[in-house]
């Protein structure tokens, strides 16, 4: 375990260290991410003030804390994905990765997470510029706050183990860009990233429900702009592990008969 912890902790140093070199990048990456939630928001609150100044209980302040808290939310559900997969093994870069001794997603976790860190510091002042620019009614209870730190975090793992999955498709057909874009088109109407969960029509809810997508989209940002009792943050964050078991243990069973198909392609 001890050697586990001291894999991650250098993995997320090199990280760190790597991808603050590229802050320029980081930076216009979320710019250019700024232009879907700023979309959202514009005709949400448009929306709102047609119908008196709310729609489904969210005012164009509610509205702007959702879609403000989305812009974190989003850059931490970045992982690494299945293209990724897919060059590795078309480029032949994954033969060197079996002969290490661990196993790949070890990497792709605690680099993604290091990455994170530095995208979470040059998110702050961006973030900032947006709350000045669109007034978010954003008001969280200090266990709000903490809550919202585990959950970003949850989020990640869940999307990291679903993107994963996906990634494991390679190994059987080489390419997966035509399943990635229909899983992220489920994605973006069974995960609030779209639109708030509750303003959905109720048959989405309920599919959604059995689903892992909100977990990785609403329930995190819901937990700092909503007013989420202790036990509903409490309730939503263990159904965060839940998915996350459920996400390792998928892809624990799918290595298992995926890895067998591995021929290298290029290198």
């Amino acid at each position: 375990m001890r050697h586990m912890i001291d894999y991650y902790l250098t993995t997320m140093k090199v990280a760190i260290q790597s991808q603050i070199q590229y802050r320029a990048f980081h930076y216009f990456y979320m710019i250019g991410m700024i232009a879907e939630p700023v979309i959202y928001l514009v005709v949400w609150s448009t929306v709102a003030n047609a119908q008196g100044g709310s729609v489904g209980g969210y005012t164009p302040g509610a509205f702007a804390a959702y879609y403000l808290v989305w812009t974190l939310v989003r850059n931490m559900n970045i992982v690494f994905t299945p293209y990724g997969w897919e060059n590795r093994i078309r480029g032949g870069w994954f033969s060197m990765d079996l002969l290490r001794p661990i196993h790949p997603l070890n990497n792709d976790v605690a680099y993604f997470a290091g990455m994170k860190v530095v995208v979470i510091v040059l998110w702050i002042p961006l973030g900032l510029f947006l709350s000045l620019f669109f007034k978010p009614e954003l008001h969280p209870a200090w266990y709000q706050v903490i809550g919202f730190f585990f959950a970003i975090w949850g989020a990640y793992l869940i999307r990291t183990m679903l993107l994963s999955l996906l990634g494991l498709i390679t190994f059987f057909t080489t390419r997966v860009g035509a399943i990635f874009e229909l899983f992220f088109a489920i994605e973006l109407i069974f995960s609030g990233r779209l639109v708030p969960m509750p303003l959905m029509p109720p048959v989405v809810q309920q599919i959604a429900a059995y689903m892992p997508f909100q977990w990785t989209f609403y329930f995190p940002i819901e937990v700092l702009v909503s007013t989420m009792s202790v036990q509903q943050m409490l309730a939503g964050l263990g159904m965060q592990l839940l998915w996350i078991a459920i996400g390792w243990l998928a892809v624990k069973i799918m290595w298992k008969y995926s890895v067998r198909q591995f021929s290298a392609v290029g290198g």
